[in-house]
């Protein structure tokens, strides 16, 4: 059981950086285009500064769950790093169970927010890009984050590898 969900985990961080390079491509394809019809045809394109906004949006909080799952994610372990191995281990767990409990509330709480956009079809002023599909985005990118975390975490700790965090 183990074996598959880890083969679906990295299936998914695939797909994720995939989707997240695709966002981040059609970002700067956006903006080239943008530039080129501002200086040289002295005309813009009046939503583009909202799509790159989304399109930003999307490829961070999609992409946090490939920080979690490489367990690269802003940690003030200044300290941490002095203690013993084993004491280092159980406070490197104890705050990767805390970042995957704090995800699902986040994701959670955003959820009902996204499903009100979706519900009054609030649409962006620009692109009119209903606003739930950007937003949805945050609470999606939550919940990766908390599996991705959750995998490692249950993987590592299951080889009963106290040196599985040692690599930070």
């Amino acid at each position: 059981m183990a074996k598959i969900i880890l083969r679906g985990a990295h299936a998914l961080t695939v797909v994720i950086r995939v989707v997240a390079g695709v966002l981040l491509i059609g970002s700067v394809a956006i903006n080239f285009v943008n530039i080129i019809g501002r200086y040289f045809l002295s005309t813009s394109i009046p939503w583009a500064e909202e799509v790159m906004l989304f399109l930003m949006v999307g490829c961070v909080f999609l992409g946090s769950g490939l920080v979690g799952w490489s367990g690269r994610q802003i940690r003030m372990d200044a300290v941490v790093s002095l203690l013993p191995l084993r004491l280092r281990w159980a406070i490197e767990l104890f705050s990767d169970l805390v970042l995957i409990a704090s995800c699902v509330v986040l994701a959670v709480l955003a959820w009902p927010v996204v499903a009100m956009l979706a519900e009054f079809d609030q649409r962006s002023q620009a692109a009119n890009i209903p606003l739930a599909l950007p937003q949805a985005t945050l609470p999606l990118g939550f919940l990766i984050l908390a599996f991705l975390v959750a995998v490692r975490v249950l993987t590592r700790t299951r080889s009963g590898a106290p040196t599985a965090y040692s690599d930070h």
